[in-house]
This record gives C-alpha cells, sequence and structure tokens, in this order.
C-alpha cells in the first residue's frame, strides 16, 4: 500500500491525518511524526527555528521505518516563512536528509491552486497580521493574485487546535471576498478535515485548507491521484485527472 509521511509540528489538528486516511478509503497509509517545535508562536523568529534543518532531520528516521514513500512538512508559517526560494532549500534539504521525495505545506498551497486553474485567491489565516503578510508574498511568488488577507492575531497553534467547525466556518467567510475564486485556510493546527463540504457549501467555491491540501500533495509526490468528494473540489479534480 502506499505510504506517504508527514512530519507534524507539535501537537494541535493531528487527528486531522486519520480522519483523511479513513476518507480516502483506506487506499494509502497516512503515518504522522510529532516534530519538537520550541516556542509555540506565530511569530517569525520563532517560525524560522521551528522550521529548522535540524528539527525537521530528527523525524525522518521514524517516517523512513514507518514505510513512508515521500515526507511532507506538514506546516505553512514554518515553510512560508523563509520565502519561496528559502522554502526551496527547506524542501531540498528534507529530501536529502529523507532520502525520499519531499515537500511542504506551502507548497501544496501553490501547487494545489494551479490545479483548481484559478487565479485569484483570498487568504482566511488564524496568524497575526504580519505573518499572513508572509504567505501572502509566498503566493505572489508561485504566481497567484491575491485579492484579500485576513488575519485573525491568534499567536498560538494550541489555540488554534481548540476552533471547531463554527469558528472555522467563520474564518473562512470573514476571509473570502468576491473577486476570489478559492479561499485558501492556511493552518495545519486547524482542524478541517469534517468541515470541506460546509465550507464549500456556505463560500459558493472551493476552499483550500492546510491539512487537506498536505495530504493531496503527498499523493501528488507519488503521482497517486485518488478522488473523494468529501474532501472537496481539490480531490474531485484529483479523482478526474487520475
Amino acid at each position: 500500500m502506499a505510504s506517504v509521511g508527514f512530519l507534524y509540528p507539535g501537537h494541535s489538528a493531528e487527528d486531522d491525518y486519520p480522519r483523511l486516511e479513513a476518507l480516502l478509503g483506506g487506499t494509502v497509509r497516512l503515518p504522522l511524526v510529532h516534530t519538537d517545535i520550541g516556542e509555540d508562536a506565530h511569530r517569525p523568529d520563532a517560525l524560522l527555528e521551528m522550521g529548522s534543518a535540524a528539527r525537521l532531520a530528527a523525524g525522518t528516521g521514524a517516517l523512513r521505518d514507518a514505510g513512508a514513500e515521500a515526507v511532507v512538512w506538514a506546516c505553512t508559517s514554518a515553510s512560508f516563512i523563509y520565502g519561496w526560494e528559502g522554502a526551496r532549500r527547506q524542501v531540498r534539504e528534507l529530501s536529502a536528509t529523507a532520502g525520499l521525495p519531499a515537500s511542504s505545506t506551502s507548497f501544496a498551497f501553490a501547487h494545489a491552486v494551479r490545479e483548481l486553474g484559478v487565479r485569484r485567491v483570498a487568504i482566511a489565516a488564524t496568524y497575526p497580521a504580519d505573518v499572513a503578510a508572509y504567505f501572502h508574498a509566498f503566493l505572489k511568488a508561485a504566481g497567484a493574485e491575491v485579492v484579500a488577507t485576513r488575519g485573525s492575531g491568534i499567536i498560538t497553534a494550541a489555540e488554534v487546535g481548540t476552533w471547531g467547525r463554527d469558528e472555522v466556518l467563520a474564518l473562512a467567510r470573514a476571509g473570502d471576498h468576491p473577486a476570489a475564486e478559492a479561499v485558501l485556510l492556511p493552518d495545519t493546527a486547524l482542524h478541517t478535515a469534517a468541515h470541506l463540504p460546509a465550507l464549500e457549501a456556505a463560500l459558493g467555491k472551493p476552499v483550500l485548507t492546510a491539512n487537506q491540501v498536505t495530504v493531496w500533495e503527498g499523493l501528488r509526490l507519488l503521482d497517486r491521484p485518488l478522488a473523494c468528494p468529501e474532501l472537496g473540489t481539490l480531490f474531485s479534480r484529483a479523482g478526474r485527472d487520475g
């Protein structure tokens, strides 16, 4: 059975991954290893340390032992904080250390936007506005037009992990924009796997969330697209292309 491994920072919404594995019908394994995050803070200096090569390298052996055929750094903020070129270096170093194809959640968003064939997007972020601005710049470097960026001012992943369906829907609605063809929710600490149909129904457009695109990116690395309507438009398109 195909297996994609994930390096997940700390403990917040990691239970999205077994849920995603179940929704995909048990056709792929999604082993997950927790990384040591240091300080839990959506702040540039803390995020740069969170995504450091040493912290990521520490989990790669366990993922290889679990049979992973590719690895994704399951964190948006501690990848885009490095900028486009810095995030590319981060992924190259991770791939070299793991001896596996590698990517990160930030690149997952960039690739997913292209997969949907949309150009204009809105960002509905949990982060403070200054951190959300880094994601705006990252997407711009990827060729997307960001028509709106909303930060929510949440400092810790621990707080984000407590949010439920109502808070997630409110975040998406608040961050939407009439000109946006898709809305992006970039935080793997946010529980979204159970809410994708409700999010797309509420907004009337594709919604991309961090844990959703992270798993999709891992499948992309293995060239193994899977159809799953419960995981939104992105996985419907993956199924058609497969």
